[in-house]
């Protein structure tokens, strides 16, 4: 039987065929491994990621601002006593000096309880004069007396004098000097009396003139006190400045504290803007910061802080150093840098959506068409960087789109 013989070197070539193909093959399987996400993978579409480099530079501490022009004093202007708005004097918008009528409250019950409490007030201080009146006369009534007794005195002594010459020349006998005698010294222990009781009778007068003085004085206060409470049904203007929010109207009822309007301070603005809350810690009272407006810049301060967080942001009140720009109105908004430190050389990457998970891990190009998940520390930041303190260094590229859909993976697979 004829048997097939075949050419030399024939089953050496079948042999590297075989070879080939399975090398081929081999390399088709760990190309599929690598091009296939694994668990804590995800392959995504190189056009819908961004990319920044990681460099060192200077990084520029400033935050931006958005800010709004606001009266640097506001003084509000409330109802001190209630009633129905009888006249409305003042115009909303316009300027007005320190006392000016803005309205005119009418209150009936008011006005007839003041006259009551006058009238009363008023009696009491009749009564009061009265007896400071009686402690007038019973100084003069006391010091006339005095008078009296010390006249008395005078005129005894000088008969007894008198008397006494002839006494002396035996004229007359003692049964007529004797009387003289008793009289001058009944005149002189009268002196005495009244004028020791006149003493202590001025302390206590002076006691009773205090208290009616008091008296006096608190009653004509209370007497204002009630007479102003009727003058405060016109609502006047507390300081000078601009009325705003002033909208009563004829008829309208007001009860005691209710707000009729504000009063603004006229040419003196200061700036209010909301600032992130990642900067609360930072910000303080005295820091620099400047406003543009018509290509010109314009220094300021921080004059307040409200720490009080809402919605993610707190508020910064700015004063003006120097010069104000003419011509800004309340509600205006103006650009504003607020200065946090000096320019200093740092590690920087570019901000972004990435930052909105906090910014502790980034991924991390890996120059094959990943990105890997890494733990980083960042600190300061701006619109356009923000400092990293670990974790990163200059040269690597990191994945600056937001993270939020890739937050379970660890590793993108770059396509």
């Amino acid at each position: 039987m004829d048997r097939r013989i075949e050419r030399p070197g024939a089953r050496r070539r079948k042999r590297i065929v075989r070879i080939a193909i399975g090398v081929a093959i081999a390399c088709a399987a760990v190309a599929l491994w690598w091009l296939m996400p694994g668990g804590n993978s995800l392959a995504v579409d190189a056009q819908g990621i961004r990319t920044g480099a990681v460099v060192r530079e200077a990084f520029r501490d400033f935050v931006p601002l958005r800010a709004e022009v606001a009266p640097l004093r506001t003084v509000y202007v409330a109802a001190v006593q209630g009633g129905s708005v009888a006249q409305v004097i003042a115009a909303d918008g316009t300027m007005v000096a320190a006392g000016a009528p803005l309205a005119r409250l009418s209150n009936p019950g008011l006005e007839l309880d003041v006259a009551s409490r006058s009238a009363g007030i008023v009696g009491q201080l009749s009564a009061n004069s009265g007896a400071a009146l009686s402690v007038q006369r019973t100084r003069q009534d006391s010091a006339r007396d005095i008078a009296d007794a010390r006249n008395a005195l005078s005129k005894a002594q000088t008969a007894l004098r008198q008397k006494q010459v002839l006494y002396d020349k035996g004229f007359v006998t003692a049964a007529a000097i004797d009387p003289l005698r008793e009289e001058v010294v009944y005149q002189t222990n009268r002196v005495a009396a009244l004028t020791a009781g006149q003493a202590q009778a001025n302390g206590t007068l002076a006691d009773q003139s205090a208290g009616i003085t008091a008296t006096a004085r608190e009653l004509r206060e209370s007497l204002a006190m009630v007479r102003a409470s009727l003058a405060a049904l016109t609502v006047r203007a507390p300081v000078a400045g601009r009325l705003t929010a002033f909208t009563i109207q004829p008829g309208q009822i007001l009860k005691a504290g209710d707000p009729v309007g504000q009063i603004d301070s006229e040419g003196q603005w200061k700036l209010v803007a909301d600032v992130d809350q990642f900067y609360l810690g930072r910000v303080r009272t005295g820091l620099a910061a400047r406003a543009d407006l018509d290509g010109t810049s314009y220094p300021l301060h921080v004059i307040r802080i409200l720490p009080q967080v809402t919605e993610g942001r707190f508020r910064v009140e700015f004063g003006f150093d120097g010069r104000v720009p003419a011509g800004l109105n309340r509600g205006q908004t103006l650009d504003v840098r607020l200065i946090l430190g000096a320019d200093r050389p740092a590690i920087v990457a570019p901000a972004g959506g990435w930052l909105d998970a906090g910014g502790a891990t980034a991924f991390v190009m890996d120059g094959s068409g990943r990105a890997v998940r890494r733990p980083i520390q960042t600190g300061r930041r701006n619109p356009d960087q923000v400092e990293v303190t670990g974790g990163l260094n200059p040269g690597e590229r990191i994945v600056t789109t937001p993270l939020a859909t890739y937050a379970q993976y660890q590793t993108l697979l770059i396509r």
